[in-house]
């Protein structure tokens, strides 16, 4: 083989090595959300497939922007120095299986602003592929309880009122067999921790519901939380 032949061999094989590693892995995880309860911990996991060694690649797991890291892993070295304040203490990268490409980012005491989507990138040189998984965070509350106002000419006005729930729930009137009653009025606010408020009125005219039950649910879990009052006729004459 001449001079020419053997340095078309060796560039061939340099390419080949190139291509086989910058290459050919995609990022996998769970498809569908993750549910966590508020204050408790979570564990998110991605993995390269085909399976291979990470421990010389770039991870990194953020939210809505690259350059604000939830967690950094490089050379080696986990940077707490460069990921968000508000996670340091919070997180940990379990790297047990990072021989074959796989990790799992824990994040610990859930509140209302983790709820959202996680992007878990693998880097090598330029190349890199990312899976997004989506934290639910939940929370049911059982502090609830019902107003009722003086009554008028027009009847009794029942207010409802509950506090603590993630997301906001469902809310609604319902008489002794079960039965939806409209509402008439509903609200809600959010406060510092974005725990949701919830206040749901009623107008009892004369000779209406006796027993009324204001009900409330979370979509995600379906815990269900009620309180109900029974209302003497002196009140709906």
């Amino acid at each position: 083989m001449g001079a020419t032949g053997v340095l078309l061999c060796v560039v061939l094989h340099f390419l080949q090595m190139v291509t086989q590693s910058s290459e050919k892995f995609t990022v996998t995880g769970l498809q569908r959300p993750v549910l966590a309860p508020l204050g408790g911990n979570v564990e998110l996991s991605c993995q390269l497939s085909p399976p291979q060694q990470a421990q010389h690649m770039e991870i990194r797991w953020f939210r809505n922007r690259y350059r604000e890291p939830v967690y950094l892993y490089r050379n080696g070295k986990d940077l707490h120095g460069e990921t968000i304040s508000k996670y340091v203490e919070r997180t940990e990268l379990l790297k047990d299986d990072i021989g074959k490409g796989k990790v799992t980012l824990r994040i610990f005491k859930l509140t209302a602003d983790d709820d959202g989507s996680y992007h878990c990138v693998f880097k090598v040189g330029e190349f890199y592929e990312e899976h997004i998984t989506e934290i639910k965070v939940t929370a049911t509350s059982s502090v609830m309880y019902i107003l009722m106002q003086p009554p008028n000419i027009k009847g009794v006005m029942l207010e409802c009122h509950s506090g603590g729930w993630f997301p906001q729930p469902h809310m609604e009137w319902r008489d002794n067999k079960g039965n939806i009653i409209p509402a008439t009025s509903k609200a809600h606010s959010q406060d510092e921790n974005k725990l949701f408020n919830m206040t749901m009125t009623l107008l009892i005219e004369a000779s209406s519901h006796r027993s009324i039950t204001c009900y409330l649910q979370n979509l995600l879990t379906h815990q269900e939380e009620s309180i109900s009052i029974v209302l003497s006729d002196c009140f709906l004459k």
